[in-house]
């Protein structure tokens, strides 16, 4: 697989096309083979099992032959097949203790490969570019990571435990029938074999892409499940909850027509499986019939190969259906190494050294990029923020002023084409570790996301080790320990899914605090204060430059009053800077940002003057 880039997109809803089933297999051996000593075990007892297994229509033939005997002969029945009976008790019960010590032995591999396997792939959607994240379709890639974590156990269960012991058996069986009996007994088996192998499999491979439709519909009608319940609320707000339940139903009906199409053709499957079984069993039992009529074969050869039959064939007539179930399950298997092999965009250099910060100076330098190479956002852009200073960003939606604090992140790199980069002490950022240089950042986004978990839980995130008595300091810097006290819970209240118990402006206090904990030296304020009220942004804000002093700190705003007291302001527009400076030297230039504020102010005393009027309404009405 190619590796994606700016100019290459990867697009997650459109995965390569599947491996071969041999491909799949060998990406799963390395995750046995750290249980080596367990699987040679299990393939121990597997064999010993099938040896007890065979040795009870070989009893049984003795058993018969024994009691051919004369009439009123006390000793051949009182001794002889009592020693046979207890024989075949011992090798029932064999064959029961080594098949339970075979699944014993082996559900250590089994269980650990299918944990890191899943830590695997939990660890690399992790590593994987924001980009991707913001392609996929959370539903249908949980369904796939759930179906592949099962598929492993399921590929275990059928492979090792019931096909590979088949197959042992069936050989075992054709060198017995070949020496005690005849090789015509081993040439129908063989035939019966061949044909069901041959049948089985051009079925299962036709059926198989019936089996991938189901996936594939089934992943999408979970995907609009996930999505609609997601987005409740907006549901609520347009009155969609007819449209939304008529989607999920297209996708369930869709869902259920491929699976109508997987039954007919199992049903197929099943019918001619059976015709070939029944005919082999027919030709076996003629013969050996044959046989004892004639007087080649003794009535005891006559119950072993029934007994033979019986014990042969009632696996093998599941063995198409485990066919199935184990394509099926390296069908699920592949779209989870699928998501594996997906190559990260952005990834660490080789022999990238950690990031190591002095006084924190970070510089972009002629920086170019675009999301669609259609549509550039940044064009040769160039400033500094000098180390334990603070530089803000205005300019309109659009201008580019989030993707900085993106790029700063490596959530992307920056492109290559223009020569550009972006330093922190003067070093590359592309040549450091993303785990260091994160470690060294800290922000406040404009749309905060919470776990659904505990308000304490939320704000410890930004330091996973610090106390209750730290994460309740910075609750208090970041004005929002009053509110968490006053609950029932206090701090073990719970958010809800991605925080939506909580008001955007008591969301966004979590937020500062979860940083303000982290303390790192590089700060990014991205519209940190946009949800929350006058009075409350006011008293924030101080806690904000509190924070912020003796840090490097980028903010992002709209709201001018909340970067006059930066260090220098930058007016973005088109992916450029256009105007730079203090706030008294942007006021003087009679720019842009001269435009914007008188605007805003505008705005800000007509809000006022319209509030004003309303109260003296609402007293004239009293």
């Amino acid at each position: 697989m190619r590796r994606a880039t700016l100019d290459s997109p990867a697009d997650p809803a459109t995965p390569a096309g599947p491996r071969s089933d041999w491909a799949t297999l060998q990406r799963l051996l390395p995750f046995f083979w750290a249980y080596k000593g367990r699987v040679a075990a299990a393939l121990a007892f597997l064999v010993a099992a099938k040896l007890a297994n065979l040795g009870v229509p070989l009893l049984l033939k003795e058993l018969v032959d024994a009691l051919d005997v004369k009439p009123g002969d006390p000793q051949a029945l009182a001794v002889v097949p009592a020693g046979l009976l207890l024989a075949y008790a011992l090798l029932r019960l064999s064959t029961t203790l080594f098949t339970e010590l075979r699944e014993l032995v082996f559900a250590k591999a089994t269980h650990g490969a299918a944990r890191e396997i899943a830590l695997q792939t939990f660890r690399h959607l992790h590593a994987l570019s924001l980009r991707f994240h913001l392609e996929r379709q959370t539903g249908g890639m949980t369904r796939d990571i759930e179906r592949g974590t099962r598929a492993l156990q399921s590929l275990v269960s059928y492979s090792l435990y019931t096909i590979l012991p088949t197959l042992v058996e069936l050989a075992l069986a054709m060198v017995l029938l070949a020496r005690m009996l005849d090789l015509g007994f081993v040439w129908i088996t063989l035939a019966a074999l061949g044909v069901y192998a041959v049948f089985t499999i051009s079925i299962t491979e036709w059926r198989t892409h019936y089996r991938r439709e189901m996936n594939l519909l089934d992943s999408q009608a979970h995907s609009k499940a996930v999505d609609a319940l997601l987005n409740y609320e907006t549901v609520k707000y347009f009155n969609n909850e007819d449209f939304e339940a008529r989607r999920y139903d297209q996708g369930l009906d869709a869902y259920r027509r491929a699976q109508i199409k997987s039954q007919g053709t199992l049903s197929l499957l099943n019918v001619g499986q059976q015709a070939i079984i029944a005919t082999s069993l027919l030709a076996m039992l003629w013969r050996a019939t044959t046989g004892v009529v004639e007087g080649r074969l003794s009535l005891g050869d006559l119950v072993m190969v029934n007994a033979l039959l019986i014990q042969l064939y009632i696996p093998l007539n599941f063995l198409g259906v485990l066919y199935r179930e184990v394509k099926q399950s390296l069908t699920d298997l592949d779209k989870m190494f699928t998501l594996l092999s997906r190559e990260r965009e952005v990834a660490d250099a080789p022999g990238a050294a950690p990031l190591q910060v002095a006084g924190a100076a970070v510089r972009f330098e002629d920086v170019h990029f675009a999301y669609d190479p259609a549509r550039p956002i940044l064009q040769g852009l160039s400033f500094e923020i000098p180390a334990g200073k603070t530089v803000a960003v205005v300019g309109a939606s659009g201008a580019g002023k989030s993707t900085l604090a993106r790029l700063l992140y490596r959530f992307y790199d920056v492109s290559t084409e223009g020569g550009g980069r972006i330093t922190v002490d003067g070093q590359d950022i592309r040549t450091v570790t993303q785990d260091s240089l994160r470690r060294h950042i800290g922000i406040v986004p404009q749309d905060t996301v919470l776990f659904n978990d505990t308000i304490a839980y939320n704000i410890a995130y930004g330091r996973t080790g610090a106390s209750r008595e730290e994460v309740e300091a910075a609750a208090r810097a970041a004005h929002i320990h009053d509110f968490i006290v006053a609950q029932p819970k206090g701090y073990d209240t719970l958010v809800g899914e991605r925080g939506l118990k909580l008001s955007g402006g008591e969301k966004q206090r979590v937020a500062i605090a979860r940083t303000l904990l982290k303390n790192p030296p590089i700060l990014i304020f991205d519209e940190a204060t946009s949800a929350l009220d006058s009075a409350n942004e006011r008293a924030i804000q101080s806690e904000l430059a509190s924070a912020s002093a003796g840090k490097t700190t980028l903010v992002i705003a709209h709201r001018l009053s909340t970067v006059a007291e930066a260090h220098e302001i930058l007016v973005m527009e088109a992916g450029q800077v256009v105007e730079r400076g203090s706030h008294q030297d942007l006021l003087a230039m009679g720019g842009r940002y001269a435009r914007m504020w008188a605007l805003q102010h505008a705005g800000q005393g007509a809000g006022a003057a319209g509030a004003q009027e309303t109260a003296s309404h609402g007293h004239q009405v009293a």
